[in-house]
């Protein structure tokens, strides 16, 4: 269903003129030689740009349209018109100067073979070229910029300003000699089932974090345990040239499209539309992390998504978002010279969209005054597992994945996610937003886990008499006493006793009671009559004495007690008054 899926992609981009045809593919270049009638290098031109965006703008490589560069393995093989120094001009860093000569040989046969016979002034000259250049020359332009020009830069071959490739000519005769590839035996095709010479080797996918930077391979046999039949390599898995072509040609788009790739954990994610709009990605792609940009703010985003989630099309960014246009998520990791597939989802997009509003629903929950965001993005809520002090402060990689594929999907969270933040609360005495809005979230989703819905509530839940829930309203309480009655406190309740009180509750509630009367003594009489009311009203809550201890869902019970009071103390007195 992948390879389909991106074959179509790859149809819908060429449709759209924003892919390569079959036998072209995209490379960074960084040079230009540029040749004269002679096939004599004229000056050796920098293609790099500087990307004005940037902060500190670098020269980078451009991105362009070239010859389907090859899948290289320990074997040399020659690309055309579009390689490194050591091909085309035989120099290279590396020491053994036997497998420099080679290189070059290689592309000399290649060059000299694709066009000896092309009658077009810039192939007579990159013959011409390959026919009188030596590697062993001290060619002054190719000396200025040598150490350059062997940084493991691609280089392109220009005559007389232009690029070789884009002659028409040239471009025929690339073209047959690609055509005219297939070496592999002829069976029916994976992807398109009809039958063709077998793609033995597939191109390799760049692109997806920490994967090697040369590429990986998504399709790949290269042991005769993982081969069945007597085939070799990829004709265990038959697919065509073209179809080969065409899946990985799509994938290497949409993993180019930095703007529209997202990393969590180990696994880089990319995401299309049927038809190709590349509205449909960014609004996705927001939708999924909850992570908007200056195009869009929190309450437009949640507007267009209840709109589609209800099935209403909606116009944005100048394109008519359909709820019933098919949407896919892809989620790759590395593994190796190869990827493994994290997941992949494929939905109507109003259903995708539906599902991450579902997700934001269950996490919403009073949020403090500071904090201007209406939702919680995937990285924030990933955020709250993790140690901030550590030196990797990323989540870990498969409770990433994990986390997606719930929200998408709307399954079941996973178990992870609480852990991890039940852990950091353990840790560090503190229950923010994103940890309150976590606890509440997995327990609506991931029902019948003992944590009941009447404490899974936006707001404080007055009437609740959960005991686990009233001890955390307590606690909170408590708390706020001895901040009253001593000012400037560097050590409060919560850092002493707020573990052991959300876990065996016998043991520390009658302490700290008892020590809450001594402060009140401190307090002045409206302050005291005021505490001392919301004691008693959350005592005649507590239908039990204090439990021994508490399992971990009336555990998360306490914490949104706590957290949920703790809110109210910095509620203005209208907003209460209207709850």
């Amino acid at each position: 269903m992948i390879l389909q899926a991106l074959y179509q992609h790859y149809h819908d981009l060429l449709e759209l003129g924003e892919i390569s045809p079959p036998g072209w593919g995209e490379s960074k270049v960084s040079y230009a030689i540029d040749l004269d009638d002679e096939g004599n290098i004229v000056q050796v031109l920098s293609l790099k740009v500087a990307n004005e965006t940037d902060r500190k703008p670098v020269p980078r490589p451009q991105i362009l349209r070239v010859p389907m560069p090859v899948k290289r393995t320990s074997k040399p093989i020659a690309n055309f018109l579009c390689d490194g120094a050591a091909y085309i001009l035989g120099v290279d860093i590396e020491e053994n100067s036997s497998k420099t000569a080679e290189r070059f040989r290689l592309c000399k046969e290649l060059h000299l073979s694709l066009l000896l016979d092309v009658d077009s002034p810039s192939a007579k000259a990159v013959v011409a070229f390959f026919e009188q250049w030596n590697p062993a020359s001290d060619h002054p332009q190719v000396a200025d910029h040598l150490e350059e020009l062997m940084d493991g830069s691609n280089i392109v071959l220009y005559y007389m300003g232009r690029p070789v490739h884009s002659d028409a000519a040239v471009k025929a005769a690339w073209q047959s000699h690609y055509d005219g590839g297939g070496e592999g035996a002829v069976l029916p095709c994976l992807i398109t089932g009809k039958d063709a010479p077998v793609a033995l080797t597939h191109p390799s996918i760049k692109g997806v974090r920490d994967a090697q930077s040369s590429g990986a391979a998504l399709v790949s046999f290269n042991a005769p345990s993982f081969c069945s039949y007597e085939r070799e390599q990829n004709a265990n898995a038959p697919m065509s040239d073209y179809a080969a072509f065409a899946y990985t040609t799509a994938l290497n788009h949409l993993l180019s499209d930095r703007e529209r790739v997202s990393v969590i954990g180990d696994t880089t994610i990319v995401c299309w539309a049927a038809g190709g709009d590349k509205a449909y990605q960014d609004m996705g792609m927001m939708s999924m992390m909850a992570d908007t940009n200056d195009k869009l703010s929190d309450q437009d985003l949640m507007a267009i998504m209840k709109s589609l989630a209800n099935g209403i099309p909606i116009v944005w960014d100048e394109t008519t978002l359909d709820p019933e246009n098919r949407f896919y998520v892809l989620g790759l990791a590395p593994n190796a010279a190869r990827l493994s597939v994290r997941f992949f989802l494929q939905n109507n997009f109003g259903d995708f969209i539906k599902n991450a509003l579902k997700h934001q629903e269950r996490l919403e929950i009073d949020r403090p005054s500071f904090d201007k965001n209406e939702t919680i993005s995937l990285w924030k809520l990933l955020n709250e597992t993790v140690n901030q002090k550590s030196k990797d402060k990323s989540a870990k990689p498969q409770l990433a994945g994990d986390m997606l594929r719930a929200i998408l999907t709307d399954g079941y969270y996973p178990a992870t996610l609480l852990n991890g933040c039940m852990l950091r609360i353990r840790a560090e005495q503190n229950i923010s937003r994103g940890k309150a809005a976590i606890i509440k979230a997995y327990y609506l989703q991931n029902e019948n886990q003992g944590c009941p819905k009447e404490v899974l509530t936006v707001s404080l839940n007055r009437e609740s008499t959960h005991t686990p829930y009233v001890l955390g309203r307590l606690f909170s309480v408590l708390e706020n006493i001895q901040l009253s009655a001593i000012q400037g406190i560097n050590t409060t309740i919560k850092d002493r006793y707020f573990n052991s009180a959300a876990a065996t509750p016998a043991v520390i509630f009658p302490l700290l009671v008892n020590l809450a009367q001594k402060h009140l003594r401190k307090l002045e009489t409206g302050r005291r009559i005021y505490f001392e009311k919301q004691m008693g009203e959350l005592m005649q809550l507590l239908t039990e004495e204090y439990p021994t201890r508490l399992s971990l869902p009336e555990q998360g019970a306490f914490q949104l007690g706590y957290y949920h009071q703790t809110q109210m103390r910095y509620k203005k007195k209208e907003d209460v008054i209207n709850e």
